[in-house]
């Protein structure tokens, strides 16, 4: 790996960053709607009192900056990109946008780094199962099943898992990140009170993504599988564990390598879907709700976010890859 590879790795990086950060500015202006003139309306469907709200209005573009020109906005908003300053949010002015992603990023980071994880872990090996010839008959038969998850989308899990695990059996609670009365910490109580909030929300989303990992390992053990390698290290008579492990899942694994980086660079968007069905807590639920009052800094904070770390994902993944494969090489022959 050269010193040019990786300056313009991270050149890349930021050119990504920035078409992100255009786009991100442009399209939620795009849509219909004013997100001043949405949140006064919903003040008013609840009761509360407008008075002077062309004076409000005003105030209120002014302190998000939506008072100036389209250009000024931009040059304003690419430098609190630079300086991770996101400004205000226009729903819940004046909280910070910052606030807002900091509070509900742990959640979903907690639930998408460990379901996926889980996912990549049993679907690989799932997968590489089924490939392996030596597997016995049963073994794939129990296996095939899994397959069928990949074709349900997660959220319709997510339903029916609600309805059967919480509504119908009673054994783990519905909706929420945690109990009422229990507040968030590092203690027994609250890590199980969260616990059980979260299994529902992370087994829909592991069933759903188990059968997605298989198929990739599978289609990649059974090229493995027939490779000279393996040939030859099955004919110098090596036991068939080191033969699946070593020779099979090592080779067949780099692919799901890469599909696992870019996903885990995707957690801190949330599962929307999924956590808005559960009332999960997390980036999912927060860009729901930002979606629906049009809240232009909070979509814009969540989706530059969400292009930041899918960015350094890859770029880390360019960078180690290398080390992962040392058939791998940046130089110049």
């Amino acid at each position: 790996m050269t010193i040019r590879y990786v300056i313009g790795r991270v050149g890349f990086f930021f050119a990504i960053v920035w078409v992100i950060a255009t786009l991100n500015f442009i399209i939620p202006r795009l849509a219909p709607g004013d997100p001043i003139e949405d949140t006064l309306g919903r003040l008013e469907v609840a009761g509360q009192s407008t008075e002077g709200a062309d004076a409000m209005i005003a105030q209120y573009k002014a302190q998000l900056g939506l008072d100036e020109s389209l250009f000024q906005q931009y040059i304003h908003y690419l430098g609190s990109v630079l300086t991770l300053d996101l400004g205000f949010s226009a729903a819940l002015f004046p909280v910070k946008v910052t606030t807002l992603i900091g509070a509900a990023l742990p959640w979903s980071i907690a639930l998408l780094t460990i379901s996926t994880l889980i996912a990549f872990v049993l679907g690989s090996l799932f997968g590489a199962l089924l490939a392996w010839p030596r597997t016995p008959r049963f073994g794939r038969v129990l296996l095939a099943p899994f397959l069928l998850f990949s074709a349900v989308p997660y959220y319709l899990l997510a339903i029916m898992l609600s309805f059967l695990v919480a509504f119908k059996l009673n054994l783990l609670p519905p909706t929420g990140g945690t109990s009422a009365g229990i507040t968030p910490a590092f203690t027994a109580e609250s890590i199980l009170d969260m616990a059980k909030h979260a299994i529902l929300p992370a087994l829909s989303i592991i069933l759903a993504a188990i059968g997605f990992w298989m198929l990739g390992m599978r289609g990649m053990m059974i090229t493995t599988v027939g490779s000279d390698h393996v040939l030859l290290a099955e004919a110098k008579g090596l036991r068939s564990g080191t033969l699946f492990w070593r020779h099979g899942v090592r080779t067949a694994i780099l692919p799901q390598l890469t599909a696992l980086t870019l996903a885990l660079g995707e957690v801190v968007s949330g599962a929307v879907l999924v956590e808005v069905i559960f009332g999960y807590p997390g980036v999912g639920s927060l860009f729901y709700q930002a979606i629906r009052s049009n809240d232009y800094p909070l979509i814009q904070g969540i989706s530059i976010v969400l292009a930041i770390s899918i960015g350094l994902a890859i770029l880390v993944l360019d960078l180690v890859y290398p080390l992962i494969d040392p058939r791998i090489s940046y130089r110049r022959r």
